[in-house]
Formats: C-alpha cells, structure tokens, sequence
C-alpha cells in the first residue's frame, strides 16, 4: 500500500505587506488615524492548513494531495499557480458561487502578528467535498482548522464529527489541528470544549497549539495566562507541568491518541495515551504503539538562525512531526524534527520559504543545533 496523506480543510492566499519600521512597542505607533504608512512590497502566499502543512509535508518528502474550496476569482487564480508550482494542484474544488479566502498578515517587528481574514470558500466547505476516491489508499488524513471553517463548527460540530467518522470508518489514521479564533466571532461563541469532547475520540493525533486549545477548553485559566504574560508573549510565560500537563489530561480523558501541543518559542509537548487505546489508531498507518504508549516529553525549540516572521511555523512543525510518524521514526526523533521545521520556517516571510528537506533538518540536529537556554540534542 503507498503511504499517501490527504491534507484537507482551510486554504486561502496570503498577502503579506513588508514593514520596515524597527521594533515598536504599540501598533499605534505605525496606525494612526488619518496617516500613512509606507511599507514595501507584498508577498503573497498560500495560507491555511492545506497549504502550509500539506505543502511542507511535500517537500519533507511524503505523498500528499491536497483538498480545499476556492473561488473562481483572481485570488483563486494565484492560489492555483502557486499549488501547480509544487504539482498539488488537482484536489482542489473550484467554487463557482464562493470567493477564495484570502487573509491579510500584517507582521510588525516587536508585536504579535495581525491577521485581517475574509472566510470566502472555507465557510462552506463540508464532509462531503472529501471524495471517496481520495480515500481508497490514503494512510494518513489531516484536517486544519475547523475552527475558521462555518459549517464545520455549527450545529456543535456535527460536520466536522461525521467527517472525521467517516476517516475513521475507513482505517485511515487522522489528525486535527486548530486555529485562533475572535471570542467575539461566531466561530468564537460556538461550545468548543463540547466539540471537541465530540470529535476527539474520532481523532489520532490532535496538534493543537497551546494558547488556542486554553481558551477552548479553560477559558478561566486562558485569562489567568494572559494576567501573567502581560505584555509579553504568552507562552514565554508557561510551565510544561504546571501549565500544558492538566489540558493535556483533559484531551486524553476525551479520547485523544497522540497529543503534540504546540507552545510557540517554548517548545513543543508530547503526551500519549496508553497502548489500549493506541490499538484504536487507524489501521493502514503502520504504527509501533509500544514505542509511543504512555508518553509524555517536552521538547524545547532550536535557536533560529534569524527571525523573519512566524507565519506557519505551527503549521510546518506538524508536517515534519507527521511525516516522521509515516517515516517510523521514533517518538523522540519526531519531535526533533518538528521542532526544527518550526525553527527553519520562522527564517522565511512565508510558511515554506525558510524550510529544509528532511535530510538537511537531521543534518542539522544532529550537528549540535543549540535549542533555546544554550542546550543542544543528546
């Protein structure tokens, strides 16, 4: 059986203007009513889960076809030059009613990016827009974003629950990743820790990122984060044990498998269940459920060699955790790969740009490459 990935859910294009302001303290030190701001050039990119996990898992060497709705639009157009640029082009469906999503990241330096989004197409996308066909020999199926996708999340997720029982149903090993969303959204004031009691026992390997899954599932405690970090990043400010250990129990007791949570500049957690419950992981994925089995391991981050912009280092961080789960690595080499994507892909404007293959990553590591607090690979 070949060992291809399904990346499927939220893709839009990016358009990122370049700031050359130095480091400011307060956006309204660049945004002031009635001014203007010079910037540079805009780079656009693909965006969304699709694009930055899905992509990045090509070039880290696994067989990935992409599945995501555009629009017939301009913004469409340059989403489909860019995904033909990589040959990942043919799963996407072509709306002819919806635009394409497009977000707008504005990334001064010394403030916490800004993403202006326009939903388009994803706000319609459903389990239904997955074909069969797709299915029939894929190993892998990773869904990104249900958070910025309407109607995965309405109606307490049902969508989202019946799709990812249908992967299920299938034998195919899944994973779910998150976005941020605007409490004061819609997609904000769904019940998310209901969905995801829902959903998680349906799911193999749940990626979230810290600060999104908090103020999912413990709001009160988000707040309590936040109170703390005051000005600085929030993650700065977080404690494996004291912080990422009790949500990390939370999913597990709602049926999480694999458990990669994601704490930006600190690092990346890992916490498994027990090899019973590993067992109920899609059968195609060939799986070595003793070597994962109760499992929990905090991986600090590589230095990177510079900072350019933080746009899809989450994104990119799973793709390489992922792809060396299908490569068999161990548990502890996947999480030295995925902090490493996540350290290369910060040197780049884009999610894919700063990336290097597999090979190069290990390199790398396996060089001595300094993680955060002068610490090196054992």
């Amino acid at each position: 059986m070949t060992r291809k990935v399904i990346a499927a859910g939220h893709i839009c294009l990016d358009v990122a203007p370049v700031f050359s302001h130095k480091c400011v303290q307060d956006i309204s030190e660049v945004f002031r009513p009635g001014g203007i701001v010079q910037i540079g050039e805009a780079v656009f990119s693909t965006g969304g889960a699709v694009a930055n996990t899905g992509l990045a898992m090509k070039i880290f060497g696994a067989d990935v076809e992409l599945i995501g709705k555009i629009g017939r639009d301009p913004f469409g157009d340059t989403v489909m030059k860019i995904l033909s640029g990589y040959g990942a082009e043919q799963g996407m469906i072509i709306s002819g009613t919806d635009p394409t999503s497009y977000t707008i990241i504005l990334t001064l330096p010394g403030i916490d990016r800004i993403f202006l989004h326009a939903p388009g197409a994803d706000a319609t996308f459903c389990s239904d827009d997955v074909p069969e066909a797709a299915l029939e020999d894929a190993v892998l199926f990773h869904f990104g974003y249900p958070t910025a996708m309407r109607r995965m999340y309405l109606d307490g997720g049902s969508e989202l629950i019946r799709l990812m029982k249908r992967i299920k149903e299938h034998g195919i090993a899944s994973s779910l990743d998150l976005s941020a969303v605007d409490p004061s959204s819609e997609a904000g004031q769904q019940d998310w820790d209901t969905i995801l009691r829902k959903v998680l026992p349906w799911t193999d390997f749940f990626v979230p990122s810290a600060e999104e899954l908090c103020s999912m599932i413990d709001p009160e405690r988000y707040k309590e984060w936040l109170q703390r970090a005051g000005r600085q990043d929030v993650c700065t400010v977080l404690d494996p044990v004291r912080d990422i250990r009790p949500l990390a129990e939370r999913c597990l007791s709602y049926g999480a498998k694999v458990l990669l949570i994601k704490c930006g500049a600190l690092g990346m957690y890992l916490r498994t269940a027990g090899a019973d419950v590993l067992k109920t992981i899609g059968s195609r994925l060939e799986f070595s459920i003793g070597e994962w089995a109760d499992l929990e391991i905090f991986e600090p981050s590589y230095v990177p060699d510079r900072i350019v912009s933080g746009t899809g280092c989450g994104d990119t961080s799973i793709a390489a955790f992922l792809t060396a789960v299908l490569n068999e690595e161990t548990p502890q080499e996947a999480l030295h790969l995925a902090a490493a994507a996540g350290a290369a892909c910060i040197t780049g404007p884009d999610a894919l740009s700063g990336l290097m293959n597999m090979t190069e990553l290990k390199e790398r590591i396996h060089a001595g490459w300094k993680k955060t607090g002068g610490q090196r690979r054992e």
